[in-house]
């Protein structure tokens, strides 16, 4: 399952996030992959797309990252699936 994840960083800290992903990585849990990201100019929010066998694997990831990051999480499909279930209605 792909999930668009919206991360918003806490005020001050985009340092310590950065700090602490040089040092310890993503810590994506067995089950969680990283698609792709972008980040605004600002650099206070990130779009992020994980692909994850378990909405519990990705719940695990954020537990890493919830004390400086805001998440929200909203599962979704590519175009590709999108246009193929549009054709399959009736």
């Amino acid at each position: 399952m792909l999930y668009m994840v919206i991360e918003h960083y806490h005020p001050g800290q985009i340092k310590e996030l950065y700090r602490r992903f040089d040092e310890k990585g993503r810590m994506l849990p067995k089950g969680v992959m990283y698609v792709d990201s972008w980040i605004n100019e600002e650099l206070t929010i990130c779009y992020q797309v994980m692909e994850s066998d378990s909405i519990d694997k990705l719940h695990e990831w954020i537990s890493n990252w919830k004390d400086i990051v805001d998440f929200k999480i909203i599962p979704v499909i590519s175009s590709a699936e999108a246009k193929r279930r549009v054709h399959e209605l009736k």
